[in-house]
């Protein structure tokens, strides 16, 4: 046995022998006699063995070809479309979309012609397939198109098809998802530039069942659906897929998918920590009865947009904390004596040292019926975002009941003064009845969250985190909030969490670094 064939027996590939020696033979010759034959076997097989990925999660754009093992989880439909190719004289093209998924995550496959075909005629959900195909950046995310697909029946990949999903469910990567939840919190709209000129709208929704709550987000012409539906409201989730964003999961909904209102009961009981069991620089949700409402601030900020925010007070049995609901949560109908919970605020160091909870872009406020069902002792924060099961059940005297010890709440709605809680370019002050009050100085305020914005001058550098929506140039990041576009010459992708720092111009972050 020689040399080539030693390497070859060595190597785990499809690669057929003749193939790898030809291979290997044609690199001898490029190399001008440089390497020997076992060197330019070793370079072919290290070849090789780079495009085979060891799972979904190891693909990224721009590697040449991969290989790789996984699960069907659903089958789209055939679509068709002219070549390009004046000369090319075959029938239109044919095109199917089928989400393949393994352990570590899920992927779009494209499959072309007579292989759309098949796939449609001859695959089933629940099929394992080996595909060899070339990544790359799609509209909705990393997409592989196929080049040779063989079914493996032999082969068994730990992935679970379901008809309908829990929130606790949820993988990174599912797709075609169906999932019914009730509705905590509807967004607005926000629209972004693309670069091709288009505008893109995108709204979210926020949903919880008994297993816990995800963020929907909704793109284009499903982002209207967010001003459908009510908080309260049950809705049914079809065809989503599921995306990560700040290392929680996110459901998406794309031109395929659709959001309807149902007649089900769902429960949503998050799991809520006792404010006296609050510390500085965890995020956690929060329940208790409305004790004090202050009314809402706005504020310029430097780069001429307009903010808002709006404090409120809340008690539970143990303790109460001045909570800061900022942007669109300052819109919250809240009122004197109602039960809330409000989700994923961040604790922080308030007015003379009491703690303050900041409600930013990813949190959610929802005011609870007298007797609903809440879990008032948990043992540490849901800084992960994701809620559990409770375990037990608030009583009808837990609830206003809770606070009435005199702290009624009366007599202090009357501030005028004062400034923001929480973060950013707000000062605090007290007010006649000691307590302070969401306004700005003229130096600006600042949303409290993931995402802050630099208060600096026109001139002066910037900064913004935001998940990437557009990829291309200019690449465009959202924060939940906003917008922004960005020129850079870095490599970023669909659905990362960057931070871009440099000089705003004209609405457009002239990023200097990228990080």
């Amino acid at each position: 046995m020689g040399v080539i064939e030693d390497v070859y027996e060595d190597l785990e590939t499809d690669v057929e022998f003749d193939a790898f020696e030809a291979a290997v033979k044609d690199k001898v010759e490029q190399m001008g006699g440089l390497a020997d034959e076992e060197t330019a076997a070793m370079l072919i097989a290290h070849e090789l063995r780079d495009e085979e990925a060891e799972t979904i999660a190891d693909i990224e754009p721009g590697m040449d070809e991969v290989k790789f093992l996984g699960k069907v989880t659903s089958i789209g439909e055939i679509r068709t479309f002219d070549r390009d190719d004046e000369d090319d004289d075959r029938e239109e093209g044919r095109v199917c979309n089928v989400e393949i998924a393994d352990e570590s995550g899920s992927v779009r496959v494209a499959l072309w012609d007579e292989m759309a075909t098949g796939a449609v005629e001859e695959l089933q959900a629940g099929d394992v397939l080996r595909v060899m195909g070339r990544p790359k950046e799609g509209y909705n995310g990393l997409e592989v198109s196929a080049n040779k697909v063989e079914p493996d029946a032999d082969a068994a990949v730990d992935v679970q098809i379901l008809d309908t999903y829990r929130v606790e469910d949820l993988t990174l990567g599912a797709s075609d998802v169906t999932l019914v939840g009730k509705v905590l919190e509807a967004g607005s709209i926000r629209t972004f530039s693309r670069d091709d000129g288009s505008e893109g709208r995108v709204a979210n929704l926020t949903l919880g069942d008994e297993t816990g709550r995800v963020r929907v987000t909704m793109w284009d012409d499903r982002a209207d659906l967010a001003e459908e539906f009510d908080a309260g409201e049950v809705v049914e989730v079809v065809d989503g897929y599921v995306r990560e964003r700040d290392d929680a999961l996110e459901l998406h909904v794309g031109n395929r998918g659709s959001i309807e209102r149902v007649d089900e009961d769902v429960d949503y009981v998050p799991e809520t920590t006792a404010i006296a069991d609050l510390e500085i620089g965890t995020t956690v949700d929060i329940a208790g009865g409305v004790i004090e409402t202050d009314p809402k601030r706005t504020f310029d900020r430097d780069d001429g947009s307009e903010g808002q925010v709006r404090n409120v007070r809340i008690k539970d049995e143990t303790g109460e904390i001045r909570v800061a609901l900022w942007g669109e949560k300052a819109d919250a109908e809240i009122d004197l004596a109602d039960e809330v919970v409000v989700t994923d605020v961040e604790i922080t160091d308030g007015w003379q040292d009491d703690l303050e909870a900041s409600a930013n872009w990813r949190s959610t406020v929802s005011v609870i019926d007298d007797g609903s069902s809440t879990n008032r002792s948990r043992d540490g924060s849901s800084g992960d975002g994701d809620s559990t099961e409770a375990t037990g059940a608030r009583s009808e005297s837990e609830g206003l009941g809770a606070f009435a010890d005199g702290s009624s709440g009366t007599g202090t709605n009357g501030t005028d003064d004062g400034t923001a809680a929480g973060t950013g370019g707000a000062t605090r002050a007290q007010s006649d009845g000691g307590a302070a009050a969401a306004t700005a100085d003229a130096s600006g305020a600042t949303e409290a969250g993931d995402s802050r914005e630099m208060e600096e001058s026109a001139d002066d550098p910037v900064e913004f985190t935001g998940t990437v929506v557009q990829a291309g140039n200019p690449v465009v990041l959202d924060d939940g909030d906003r917008t922004k576009s960005v020129q850079t010459d870095e490599t970023v992708r669909l659905g990362e969490e960057v931070t871009v720092r440099g000089p705003e111009r004209d609405g457009r972050i002239d990023a200097e670094e990228v990080f």
